[in-house]
C-alpha cells in the first residue's frame, strides 16, 4: 500500500492508538485519531500513570521507616522525634490526577505536532473503510483505506457488587477519594489489587485483600508471590486466601463484603479488583465481519490483523496481554504492516513485565509454570537478594534473582526479579533473551560492584555448564 495516499482512521486513544498514530505519520499517511477521554487513555488517565504516582508516594513513606532502620531518624524542632509520617490522601490524589493530565497533554501536543487529526467523540464501523464519528454536537463519516480499533477496556463490574464511587470504588474511581480510608477492603488479588492494597497499606491505611485463590497474584511465578505475600503479612495486612466474594453492601458508615463461605468482612471502603472487560460492544465489528471471542475480545494475529481485510486492533480489547508496552507495540506493528513498511510479528516471549508491589516483580520470558510443567530441558537458579552487599547497604532484606537457561547450550530463556526497582533491574535480562546470549555472556559481562546488577550475572554464574 502506497502510504503517501493513505488515509488512517485510529478508534481511541490509549497506548495502541496514539502509538500508531506517531508510526502512521511518520510513514506518511494522513491520519485521525478518534478519542472520547484524553489521548495515553485509561492507561495515563485512570491506570497506570496514577497508580505507579500513588505507589511511588507509599514508597517515600516505606523508605523514611527504612531509614530509622540505617540510624537515620527525623527529628522536629524541639528535637522530638518523629516516628510517623502522614499522607493527606487528599493532596495526593490531586497531585496524582495532574500528572496523569498532564502527560496526557503532552502526548497530545507530540501526535498534533506530526498532523494528526484528533476528534473528540466516539466511532462506529459501517464498513471495513468508513468510521462514522459521533461528537457531542455532530455525526460525521471519515473514510478510511485502514482502521485500528484500539478502544481498551473497562472494570469488570458485578451485578451483586455495584460501584457507588463513594464507598464502593473500582481501581478508577478511587482517585476521587479525599480521606484515607480507616479500614480497605480489597476484593481481587491480581496484579492490580496486589499493587493497590500494599500502596493504600502503605499510605497508612488498614488493608484486607480478599482473595479467591491459595495465595496472592495466582498467575505470577510462585516463588515471587510467596515472598510478597509474606510482606504484605509482615507489614499488617490482612490476607484472606480462598476466600471468594459473594456480594458487596455499602451500610450507614462503610461497607459489608460477604464472602460465599457466609463470613462478612466490614470496611470502610472496598475496592474491586475483579477483572476487566474488553470496550467492544456498539462499535458495529461484528456487523462488518470482525471475529470476535465469547468474552468479546477482537481476534488479531501478530502482526495485529483482524479477520476483515484493511482493519486492525491493539490493546486491551485484543485480549493479547495487558500490558501499555504490549498495546503499543500492537499498534506500532499494524501501521507497519498495512503501510507496508519492515515489520516484525509481535513476540511475546521477549515481552518483560512488572507488578509494582513493594518490593516489585520483574519478569521476562519463560516462566515457573511452564518449566514445572516439563517444558524442555531447562536449569535454573535463584539468588537471594540478601547476600548482595548493596542490598545490605540499602536495607533490602526481600527478593531474589532466578535466571532460566537451556540445558546445554546455556541460552538465557526467562528471568524473574523481585526487588526495589526491579522494573529497572529486568532490562538486562531482557536483552539477554531477545538477543539469545548465553549465561557465561552474561556471566563474563563487567558489572558495578558493588550493584544489584551483580546479582544478576552471579545467578548466571552459577547456570555455567561444566558438562
Amino acid at each position: 500500500m502506497n502510504a503517501q495516499a493513505t488515509s488512517v482512521v485510529i478508534l481511541g486513544g490509549g497506548p495502541g492508538g496514539y502509538e500508531a498514530a506517531l508510526v502512521a505519520a511518520h510513514l506518511g499517511a494522513r491520519v485521525t485519531v478518534v478519542d472520547r477521554d484524553g489521548l495515553g487513555g485509561a492507561a495515563v488517565l485512570t491506570d497506570c500513570v496514577p497508580s505507579k504516582a500513588l505507589i511511588a508516594t507509599a514508597d517515600y513513606l516505606s523508605e523514611l521507616e527504612v531509614a530509622g532502620e540505617l540510624g537515620v531518624h527525623l527529628e522536629d524542632a524541639d528535637g522530638h522525634e518523629v516516628t510517623d509520617a502522614v499522607a493527606a490522601l487528599g493532596e495526593v490524589n490531586a497531585r496524582v490526577m495532574a500528572l496523569a493530565r498532564a502527560q496526557s497533554q503532552d502526548i497530545e501536543t507530540r501526535v498534533r505536532e506530526v498532523g494528526v487529526e484528533i476528534i473528540r467523540g466516539t466511532g462506529r464501523l459501517v464498513s471495513s473503510s468508513e468510521v462514522l464519528v459521533t461528537t457531542d454536537t455532530t455525526q460525521q463519516s471519515v473514510s478510511a483505506d485502514v482502521v485500528l480499533v484500539a478502544t481498551g477496556a473497562t472494570p469488570r463490574v458485578m451485578d451483586s457488587a455495584r460501584p457507588d464511587g463513594e464507598r464502593i470504588l473500582t481501581w478508577q474511581q478511587i482517585y476521587e477519594l479525599e480521606e484515607l480510608p480507616e479500614r480497605l477492603i480489597v476484593v481481587g488479588s491480581g496484579v492490580t489489587g496486589a499493587e493497590l492494597a500494599q500502596a493504600y497499606l502503605g499510605l497508612g491505611a488498614e488493608v484486607v485483600l480478599v482473595s479467591s485463590r491459595d495465595r496472592v497474584l495466582p498467575g505470577e511465578d510462585p516463588d515471587a508471590a510467596t515472598v510478597i505475600e509474606e510482606v504484605f503479612r509482615k507489614r499488617g495486612m490482612e490476607v484472606l486466601g480462598r476466600s471468594r466474594m459473594a456480594a458487596v453492601e455499602r451500610t450507614d458508615d462503610g461497607v459489608i463484603v460477604r464472602l460465599e463461605d457466609g463470613r462478612e468482612i466490614t470496611g470502610s471502603h472496598a475496592l474491586l479488583a475483579v477483572g476487566s472487560i474488553p470496550q467492544t460492544a456498539d462499535l458495529g465489528l461484528a456487523e462488518v465481519g470482525v471475529d470476535l471471542t465469547p468474552s468479546g475480545h477482537i481476534v488479531v494475529d501478530r502482526v495485529s490483523r483482524t479477520s476483515v481485510r484493511g482493519v486492525y486492533a491493539a490493546g486491551d480489547c485484543t485480549g493479547v496481554l495487558p500490558l501499555a508496552s504490549v498495546a503499543a507495540m500492537q499498534g506500532r506493528i499494524a501501521m507497519s504492516h498495512a503501510l507496508g513498511d519492515a515489520v516484525a510479528p509481535l513476540n511475546l516471549r521477549v515481552v518483560s513485565a512488572n507488578i509494582f508491589t513493594d518490593p516489585e516483580i520483574a519478569t521476562v520470558g519463560i516462566s515457573q509454570k511452564e518449566v514445572d510443567s516439563g517444558l524442555g530441558n531447562v536449569d535454573a537458579n535463584i539468588l537471594p537478594l540478601s547476600r548482595n552487599p548493596r542490598a545490605k547497604m540499602l536495607g533490602i532484606t526481600e527478593g531474589f534473582v532466578k535466571l532460566f537457561s537451556e540445558r546445554g547450550s546455556g541460552t538465557v530463556l526467562g528471568g524473574v526479579i523481585v526487588a526495589p526497582r526491579a522494573s529497572e533491574l529486568i532490562f538486562p535480562v531482557t536483552l539477554a533473551v531477545a538477543h539469545r546470549l548465553n549465561v557465561d555472556q552474561v556471566a563474563n559481562t563487567f558489572t558495578v560492584y558493588p550493584s544489584l546488577s551483580g546479582s544478576i550475572a552471579e545467578a548466571a554464574r552459577r547456570l555455567h555448564s561444566t558438562d
